[in-house]
């Protein structure tokens, strides 16, 4: 367990936070596509961080491209930092702050924590897409975020 956090921070990733990114994100250690993907996304604009005591602790990723819609593509927060809320924050700043009527998102069938997680959150299964992952189908969650 880590020290109580002093200080949280959202704020849009920025290219001297890539590396520190990839450092905690066990799946980008071996996947040189999720290397690149979140690259990108830093690049590109459509990453946002939560920095905790200085540092980087959590990134999700959204996108417009999901038939026109915003996309969350990834949340991942630093295995150390878990349960402290970083993942809600991070998608509440999102729902916030995507100017939609509609966001979705998707998790594998098998990632029960982000299942809980969306259901929490107000989203609702939008349906189901198979062979994306061999054996752990894809479920796709949406959710009208309020109004300002």
């Amino acid at each position: 367990m880590i020290a109580p956090i002093k200080q949280k921070i959202i704020r849009a990733a920025e290219s001297s936070d890539i590396e520190t990114l990839l450092a905690f994100d066990h799946i980008a250690h071996s996947d040189a596509k999720r290397q690149s993907f979140v690259r990108q996304a830093v690049e590109q604009g459509s990453c946002t961080v939560v920095e905790a005591d200085e540092q980087a602790v959590a990134y999700i990723i959204m996108a417009r491209n999901f038939f026109g819609w915003p996309m969350i593509e990834l949340v991942y927060v630093r295995t150390d930092y878990r349960q402290y809320g970083f993942a809600t924050a991070l998608m509440q700043h999102i729902e916030d702050t995507c100017q939609s009527e509609k966001l979705f998102t998707s998790t594998n069938l098998s990632n029960l924590p982000m299942q809980r997680l969306l259901e929490k959150s107000g989203y609702t299964i939008s349906g189901v897409v198979h062979n994306l992952d061999e054996g752990d189908p894809e479920v796709f969650y949406f959710k009208r975020p309020a109004k300002s």
